[in-house]
């Protein structure tokens, strides 16, 4: 499965990785993804993948 959030569609990042010597290594970074369940208009329940940072937003809006 894709490490995608469900919600706000963030994906992996291609970023730099730079030490000390200045070297530049290409490196990913992804989203920190959790899983979670959510309860659909229609009563069902599903689990679906959501960034940890979209979690955060989540609980604002509904509190």
């Amino acid at each position: 499965m894709a490490k995608r959030c469900m919600i706000s569609g963030k994906g992996p990042n291609v970023a730099n990785h730079v030490s000390h010597a200045h070297n530049k290594n290409k490196k990913r970074q992804m989203p920190n993804l959790r899983t979670v369940r959510v309860t659909l208009e229609d009563g069902t329940t599903r689990k679906i993948k959501v960034a940890a940072s979209e979690l955060r937003t989540m609980k604002k809006k509904n509190s």
